[in-house]
């Protein structure tokens, strides 16, 4: 089953997760894509089974809500950092905020931000930056589907931000801030979505010591997938780890992925292989 947490401030992901072990009393569970310290929101939660799909469930689309300080920048690029640059005689508006945000859409390579889990040559780059070393920060490719300035307060500006997984939202912010002649770094981050699990529809750790939470079955975050229900004695075939026949009404490329249920009973994910479907991750 899969829970949609709200996570707090002030924890790690893997402490949201530690928490929700015990208070459900739960052997096994993971997250589905890390949400600093800094941030509150949707954070995905998978437990017992459904630990085998985390992966696929990381690759959804994300929604941030973000609340960015203009005029300083910090090593972490967040308010958890230090600040290291600072410029205070600067003038900004908001016609010049939403003409920056403008080249941040679209598909783009992104530097990883100094204090991040990547590694460079097996160490991890939050290590190094801890110890000052100026070091060549790796690329990666994200997809910025849109930038909506909600409100400018001066030196605070509140954005909304869709983008693809793995978009670094902190290093967003502080390209923002420099190609606005000044620094910015966040103070504020909400995860307001991830693919179909909403804020709105979310738990906090309270809810579920009150025991007011509803819990999803884990094809929730596999929807972007097409489905094919099968009868016997396909089901039985592919629980035991055979091919079945890739029905001539499913128009799919090699590689692509299949939710498969057995009538109306998820049992996992397939995979295209020519015109057959290889089991993937089942259910147990």
């Amino acid at each position: 089953m899969l829970l949609n947490l709200n996570k707090p401030k002030g924890i790690t992901s893997q402490d949201a997760v530690t928490a929700v072990k015990r208070i459900l009393r739960v052997k096994k569970a993971g997250h589905a894509g890390t949400l600093d310290p800094i941030a509150t929101g949707v954070l995905v939660i998978c437990l017992e089974e459904s630990t085998r799909f985390a992966g696929y469930f990381s690759d959804l689309d994300k929604e941030y809500i973000i609340t960015m300080k203009l005029g300083e920048r910090t090593d972490t690029f967040d308010a958890d950092g230090k600040v290291i640059e600072r410029k205070e005689d600067f003038v900004i508006t908001e016609d010049k905020i939403r003409e920056v945000m403008k080249n941040f859409t679209g598909r783009q390579m992104q530097k990883v931000p100094p204090f991040s889990a990547v590694k460079k040559n097996g160490i991890p780059l939050y290590k190094l930056a801890r110890k000052g070393m100026d070091i060549e920060r790796p690329l990666k490719e994200v997809n910025i589907y849109s930038i909506e300035l909600l409100e400018f307060r001066e030196p605070f500006a509140k954005i909304k931000v869709n983008c693809s997984k793995g978009t670094y939202v902190r290093t967003l912010v502080d390209d923002i801030g420099i190609n606005l002649g000044s620094f910015a770094h966040i103070t504020e981050l909400t995860r307001t979505a991830a693919g179909p699990f909403k804020i709105e529809e979310s738990y906090t750790l309270e809810d579920l010591r009150k025991e007011k939470y509803k819990l999803l079955a884990p094809d929730a975050g596999l929807i972007k997938f097409p489905e094919l229900r099968l009868k016997e004695p396909q089901a039985s075939a592919i629980r035991h780890g055979r091919f079945i026949d890739l029905p001539l009404t499913l128009k799919l490329e090699e590689g692509s992925l299949v939710r498969l249920y057995d009538q109306d009973r998820f049992i996992g994910l397939g995979i295209v292989k020519g015109r057959k479907i290889k089991p993937e991750r089942l259910l147990s």
